[in-house]
């Protein structure tokens, strides 16, 4: 049996928790509340000094409220330990969710993890969690990234039992196929433990920490494929099993028992998929296995994903819905009621003979018959009435103009009427980076009067802020110019798709061609997700030239991960 590599001693032997998933106060956080993974236990070397050096580094001190680049906000502290720290933090300029990664500027790995980000960012793949930002700013080195609140950790998934096969095969399927992609661009983990995998709500598995994990920890190896293709499988090994594949426990898993080597997970439990069993070899055979059926064994994620390719599909299983509950009749049934009487010691009841129909003498059915002909005849009278009168209204037989409100209209129905529609002199998109305004030519059908007509969006795959492209990041929308400064009391849109994340602002006084947001500091709305329309009514006028509708989420185009939307038609009313 071949013994194990350095790498893969690296991966598989970490006998403790992912010091990311530990919060600073030594207690674990749940589900994706980590939002980055490394391993405590395994060192590797980080080209700067002897590895016992890391005890003298000295993490940065923050706090709670603690604010970087005027922009992002920390929250709670997630990991403290090795020279930095990471944080769940907010984005106060487009409110959302982030994570952070914290080094003074004189770690002695500060530069390549900044490197390492900066790499990862550029490969763009929406099935990575996307690093957002790498900034060395003064004496300090932050690298932030994703936050999915949505998403759980395939540990606390394997914390529950093992998977189902379906959901095993999408977890090999997909995580080897991200990971061949990230190795083709020469980017490799070195750190994927089931921390480093989450689950989100539609089924997707997303992979965070790619160069940067084992950047911070100053992990380096000389077969990155090989150590990438071994972790996979010792991911697709625990799903099947709910086993770690070696002698130490790991990851909240039991390991192996001791002295009998890796064996096949159709053996460790049964009912075991026997084709996932032996790709799980497979991959693990770089590690002293042995190939099921003579199968070569995958030494790289790209031979991982194809060897998952050619394996008959496995499909979901049969959705299942609960019984029907059998009908049971009530005790309230026919000759329940009536008269008591004794049967096997129960008292119960006889039914009592019917009452006499009332008026039923010949005068009794004569003012029946008259009472019916009365009601149908007036039924009748009040239906021409009703047609008439809306007849006459939809044909607008109102020559003089004499239609006034009823005496009981509500006083909000009265200033309604009152509301005029001002003139549009012009719409733009918005574009806050200048770079690449989206399908300029098609924003004046949002003002042109037809809701027939819209400006659409591309296609963004992956997230719904619109593909979470640095260019995109402020998202878009739509600005108005009313050509001078009005009043504006209220504005309707309507959008080309439901479950946009939008938000009304408008420019300030002596404002000129506003285009960043920041020109927009007036809030007319909070930012919140609109249905097909959005009808906005002021509680005092804004005195205001321009209006921006905002959008900064889009909702999915029919499909999980694609993200369309659009407007159709705005008006802004005074």
């Amino acid at each position: 049996m071949a013994e194990r590599s350095t790498a893969a001693v690296d991966v598989a032997d970490n006998s403790g928790d992912d010091p990311l998933t530990a919060k600073a106060d030594g207690t674990t956080a749940d589900g994706a509340e980590a939002q980055d993974a490394t391993d405590t236990s395994s060192r590797g070397t980080d080209g700067g000094g002897d590895p016992g050096d890391e005890t003298a580094l000295t993490t940065p001190e923050l706090h709670s409220g603690h604010k970087l680049a005027r922009r992002y906000r920390l929250e709670e502290c997630v990991t403290r330990l090795d020279g930095f720290s990471s944080w769940r933090a907010v984005d106060e300029k487009l409110r959302r969710a982030v994570g952070v990664h914290v080094l003074s500027a004189d770690h002695p790995r500060g530069r390549s993890v900044l490197a390492a980000a900066r790499s990862s960012a550029l490969l763009g793949d929406p099935r990575f969690v996307q690093v957002l930002d790498a900034v060395e700013d003064g004496d300090l080195v932050y690298v932030v990234h994703e936050w999915l609140p949505d998403a759980t950790e395939l540990t606390a998934l394997l914390a529950a039992g093992p998977l189902e096969p379906y959901d095993c095969y999408q977890l090999v399927s997909q995580v080897s196929q991200a990971m061949a992609a990230a190795h083709r661009e020469g980017l490799a983990h070195l750190r994927l433990t089931p921390s480093a995998v989450l689950r989100t709500s539609t089924g997707q598995y997303r992979i965070r920490g790619l160069a940067v994990n084992a950047a911070l920890r100053g992990i380096t190896v000389d077969q990155p494929e090989r150590t990438d293709t071994e972790a996979i499988g010792a991911l697709l090994y625990a799903a099947l099993t709910q086993r770690w594949p070696y002698e130490n426990d790991a990851h909240g898993l039991s390991g192996l028992p001791k002295g009998v080597g890796l064996i096949a997970p159709d053996q460790v439990r049964a009912g075991v998929h026997r084709s996932l069993s032996d790709l799980a070899m497979r991959a693990l055979v770089n590690d002293g296995g042995t190939a099921s059926r003579q199968d070569p064994p995958c030494t790289t994620p790209e031979e991982l994903a194809k060897a998952v390719a050619a394996m008959p599909r496995i499909r979901p299983p049969e959705p299942t819905f609960p019984a029907v509950p059998d009908f049971q009749r009530t005790g309230y049934q026919q000759g329940s009621y009536g008269r008591a009487q004794q049967h096997h010691n129960v008292t119960a009841v006889q039914p009592v003979p019917p009452l006499p129909a009332p008026l039923e003498t010949r005068t009794g059915k004569a003012l029946k018959w008259t009472v019916s002909a009365l009601l149908i005849a007036a039924l009748g009278l009040g239906s021409w009435q009703i047609a008439d009168r809306l007849l006459g209204q939809g044909s607008g037989n109102d020559p003089a103009g004499t239609t006034q409100p009823s005496p009981g209209a509500s006083s909000d129905d009265k200033a309604a009427r009152q509301l005029r529609p001002l003139t549009i002199e012009e719409a733009r998109v918005f574009d806050p980076s200048g770079s690449d305004p989206i399908r300029p030519e098609k924003i004046g059908y949002t003002v042109d009067g037809d809701r027939g007509t819209s400006w659409v969006t591309p296609e963004y795959h992956g997230y719904p802020n619109f593909g979470n492209l640095p260019e995109r990041r402020d998202g878009s929308g739509v600005i108005i110019d009313l050509g001078s400064e009005q009043d504006v009391s209220a504005v309707r849109a309507h959008f080309h798709r439901s479950g946009q994340t939008v938000q009304l602002r408008a420019a300030g006084p002596g404002a000129n061609t506003p285009g960043s947001l920041s020109d927009f500091p007036q809030e007319l709305t909070e930012l919140k997700q609109a249905g097909g329309a959005l009808d906005v009514r002021l509680e005092k006028p804004v005195r205001t030239r321009y209006v921006l509708l905002h959008i900064t989420e889009l909702p999915t185009d029919g499909s999980p991960g694609r993200f369309r939307g659009g407007v159709s038609e705005i008006e802004v009313l005074g």
